[in-house]
């Protein structure tokens, strides 16, 4: 039987290379590169139903194009990058959860997304940061604000992780308030998104304007304000949430 091989090495992806300038993930009977006896593979269930299997390697290939996670969005079909993302996923839950957190023993997989402890019994599942994200509307107006942590000069939307105890809508009140000073109403869900950098689910929402001043959590954000349609910033990627909620607001930025 043949599988479609996710092969990592730390966060970037082994990709096999066509004449045309094209890529795919490999597609074989056996592994593409050799396993070291103490490697695991994993089988993994694709959204797609596709038959599939993941492992880690120690170094990249030179025989294959290595190609970070996030700039596989560009080159794979959407299903096979959202499968890439499940597998880096789930390699990156076996690297730290090698030892049981009661007892300090080794585990041991137990089925194909969940490990048992050797001594004590103790099972662990691989765990996901749930985070919010909300594009928040004034009239014609958008509020975009840029993070500390962001690599580029882009700018993004309020977004922060739920914290224990809360819903989201409380987390989506909790977040803007503190990021930015100012009340919002009318908090309606969008869609979510799995965020495999390394383990979260963003859940994204509009909302509306209420009343406040901008005043910015300087230890988050940089900068921040209103923004319409015709003097929009930089804005981010094709592939996150936060550019999918922009565009259902302006269709024009697809």
């Amino acid at each position: 039987m043949k599988y479609y091989w996710y092969i990592f090495c730390k966060s970037d992806l082994l990709l096999q290379t066509h004449e045309d300038g094209t890529f795919s993930i490999p597609y074989e009977e056996n592994p593409p590169i050799d396993v070291k006896p103490w490697t695991t593979i994993h089988e993994v269930t694709a959204p797609d139903g596709s038959q599939v299997k993941a492992y880690a390697i120690d170094a990249p290939s030179p025989m294959h194009a290595m190609c970070p996670l996030r700039q596989s969005y560009y080159k794979l079909p959407h299903d096979q990058y959202l499968t890439a993302g499940k597998c880096y996923e789930l390699l990156y839950w076996d690297a730290n959860t090698k030892y049981c957190g009661v007892c300090g023993s080794p585990m041991k997989l137990d089925t194909p997304i969940s490990k048992r402890c050797t001594e004590c019994g103790k099972e662990v599942w691989p765990q996901l940061a749930t985070a919010v994200i909300v594009l928040i509307h004034r009239g014609e107006e958008v509020l975009l604000v840029r993070a500390r942590n962001f690599r580029g000069d882009f700018y993004g939307l309020v977004a922060g992780f739920v914290e224990t105890g809360e819903t989201l809508e409380e987390a989506v009140r909790r977040e803007v308030r503190e990021e930015t000073g100012i009340e919002i109403e009318n908090i309606r869900y969008f869609a979510s998104q799995p965020w495999p950098y390394p383990s979260g689910l963003m859940v994204g929402f509009h909302a509306d304007y209420v009343s406040g001043e901008i005043h910015l959590q300087h230890s988050e954000l940089s900068s921040g304000g209103w923004f319409n349609k015709h003097n929009l910033p930089k804005l981010p990627e094709r592939l996150s949430i936060a550019r999918q909620l922009l565009i259902d607001w302006n269709p024009d930025l697809r």
